[in-house]
């Protein structure tokens, strides 16, 4: 199988580099960028399955920047915001990121919530792909006897008025014989 690339984007350079080290160790393709520009152009320039981004670089903004760029990414990759700050569900949700990781992590919790991620990411790309190759067909007109079997009337009901008790009896009565 081959190794799943993951950009990891962060100013402390010490974070950085342990990350890279435990994510390499457990078969992962890591680069990384010490800032907001430079993740960017990275995104830009390569092909990652998920990248990973600290909030608070050299700007309160930075983290934002690196997820929107991700989030506009023709590759779609999951994004997870690592931060020592955590924030409510539905903030990190609504900045665009799939999963929030609070720093400092133990090792093991930090690989499965990864490896997790990576799961449910393919899983919802795999969906997308789907829908998108699913033929579409442009609408068609109905023509009167489909519009009238729709409704399950036929063409001579439609037309004609339903025989009664007393036409069908005159139409089965013998000649010669009084009502």
């Amino acid at each position: 199988m081959p190794k799943r690339k993951v950009l990891l984007v962060d100013d402390e350079v010490p974070v950085l580099l342990t990350m890279k080290a435990v994510l390499e160790i457990s078969g992962f393709d890591v680069d990384t960028a010490a800032s907001a520009r430079e993740a960017k152009a990275k995104i830009r320039s390569h092909e990652y399955q998920m990248i990973m981004t600290d909030m608070r670089m050299e700007s309160d903004a930075s983290g934002r920047e690196v997820i929107h760029a991700a989030r506009t990414a023709s590759y779609h990759p999951a994004v997870a915001l690592l931060t020592a700050f955590p924030m409510a569900e539905e903030d990190w949700q609504e900045l665009g990121a799939d999963k929030m990781l609070v720093k400092p992590m133990q090792t093991a919790l930090l690989l499965r919530q990864i490896e997790l991620l990576l799961d449910t990411h393919a899983g919802k790309l795999l969906k997308i792909a789907a829908a998108s190759a699913a033929p579409t067909r442009p609408p068609v007109k109905k023509s009167a006897a489909k519009r009238l079997a729709s409704k399950k009337l036929s063409p001579r009901k439609a037309t004609a008025s339903k025989p009664t008790r007393k036409t069908v009896k005159k139409a089965t009565k013998k000649p010669g014989k009084k009502a």
